[in-house]
C-alpha cells in the first residue's frame, strides 16, 4: 500500500503542480500552439466530466468521485497483496482521480489544457490527472486479461499423471 500511495502522491503533486502554474500563466481560452494542426496548451475550464457530459453536476461528479476511491480500495487493494504493475495502476488511478477530486471541491470546475487535434479530429481538452486515470485502467485491463489467459491456459492442460488430483486413482 506504500508503493500505491508514493505513486498517487507524485501524480497528483504533478497534476496539480502543472495546473496552478497553467492558471498563473494563461488566460481562460488562451491556447499556444505547439505543434501546428496537431497540439497546444489551452487552458479550459471543464464543468463535466470526459467530453463535459454531466456538466454542471459537480455534487454528482464529487460523489461519482468518491464513491470510485472507496471501492477501488476496498474491492482490489484491501487485504490484498498486489504487483508492481497494479501498484502502478492503483497509484495512477487514485493520483488522477483525486487530482481531479480536488479541482472540483476547490475550484467548482477541473482546470484541462492538453489540447489535440488527430486526423482533422479535435480531442476534449484534457489534463495529468486524466492521463494518469487513462493509464492505470489500461493497466488494469492488461493485467486482467493476463491473469484470465494464464488460467484459461493451465485449464486447458490435462493432467496425465495419473494421480488422484485428476480423477485417476489408478484403477479400471
Amino acid at each position: 500500500m506504500k508503493k500505491i500511495a508514493l505513486i498517487s502522491t507524485i501524480c497528483l503533486l504533478i497534476d496539480q503542480l502543472s495546473k496552478l502554474i497553467l492558471e498563473h500563466i494563461y488566460h481562460l481560452n488562451q491556447t499556444t500552439t505547439i505543434i501546428p494542426s496537431f497540439f497546444a496548451f489551452t487552458y479550459v475550464k471543464n464543468e463535466g466530466a470526459a467530453w463535459s457530459i454531466l456538466a454542471g453536476n459537480q455534487v454528482f461528479l464529487i460523489l461519482i468521485s468518491i464513491t470510485s476511491i472507496f471501492l477501488l480500495y476496498h474491492f482490489f487493494i484491501k487485504n490484498k497483496k498486489t504487483n508492481m504493475i497494479e501498484n502502478i495502476s492503483y497509484g495512477l488511478l487514485f493520483g488522477g482521480i483525486f487530482g481531479n477530486l480536488i479541482d472540483r471541491i476547490i475550484r467548482g470546475y477541473v482546470v484541462d489544457f492538453f489540447d489535440f487535434t488527430i486526423f482533422n479530429y479535435h480531442f476534449p481538452v484534457f489534463n495529468i490527472a486524466d492521463i494518469c486515470i487513462v493509464i492505470g485502467v489500461l493497466l488494469l485491463m492488461i493485467q486482467i486479461w493476463k491473469g484470465e489467459t494464464h488460467e484459461n491456459r493451465s485449464r486447458q492442460k490435462p493432467q496425465t499423471n495419473g494421480s488422484i488430483s485428476d480423477g485417476n486413482i489408478g484403477y479400471k
